[in-house]
């Protein structure tokens, strides 16, 4: 795979106390239009999903959400977009992001986002995909992330046969080259771009 053509956006369903958050959510919504890329994502109207997949449409792009039943009145399913995916359960909205998908962005959010962004870590540690994981570290969001991740490392618990690699860019408009550059590297087998990701 050396081509991007959906993005899975994990992030907040509320948008956070940063106005920088919501904007970059917007911005990084009109980036995947206007670069022909697809946005899956959780299916909400609300918070940081909600900005993002309206950009996305609002710039003639393409939305795929995916959202539990029990999620829909809650989350506010977002009806306009392309395609909206109930499904049964946590389970199978993970699965069908997960499948439906060839790089992952968490922008910022809460328990549930974190616990999105690792499960893909965990899968990509133990060989299951090679997919790009990219956090946006937006005004330093995930550094307390990233600071955990290398206490893991020195103490012993991410060992270095069985890296991390996990992709960070600290704006918008490095997002989409970040994660162009990982994807060829794969394809390529040359270093697993190394030079932009950092690994724990």
């Amino acid at each position: 795979m050396n081509e991007i053509r959906t993005v899975c956006v994990y992030c907040g369903s509320s948008v956070g106390s940063n106005p920088r958050f919501v904007e970059t959510a917007r911005t990084f919504g009109r980036q995947l239009a206007e670069n022909g890329i697809q946005l899956v994502y959780g299916g909400g109207a609300i918070g940081l999903m909600g900005s993002v997949a309206q950009a996305v449409l609002d710039h003639g792009g393409t939305v795929t959400g995916i959202i539990p039943g029990f999620l829909s009145t809650k989350e506010i399913a977002l009806e306009r977009v392309q395609e909206l995916i109930v499904t049964a359960d946590m389970h199978e909205r993970k699965r069908l992001m997960f499948e439906r998908s060839d790089a992952f962005v968490a922008l910022p959010g809460g328990v549930g986002t974190l616990e999105e962004l690792v499960e893909q870590m965990t899968w990509q540690q133990l060989g299951r995909h090679t997919k790009p994981i990219l956090i946006a570290n937006i005004d330093g969001f995930w550094d307390p992330l990233l600071g955990l991740l290398g206490h893991m490392r020195e103490t012993g618990f991410i060992r270095s046969h069985l890296p991390v690699e996990l992709l960070q860019a600290d704006q918008v408009d490095d997002i989409l080259p970040k994660l162009r550059a990982a994807a060829l590297a794969r394809a390529d087998d040359t270093g697993r771009a190394a030079a932009i990701s950092q690994r724990f």
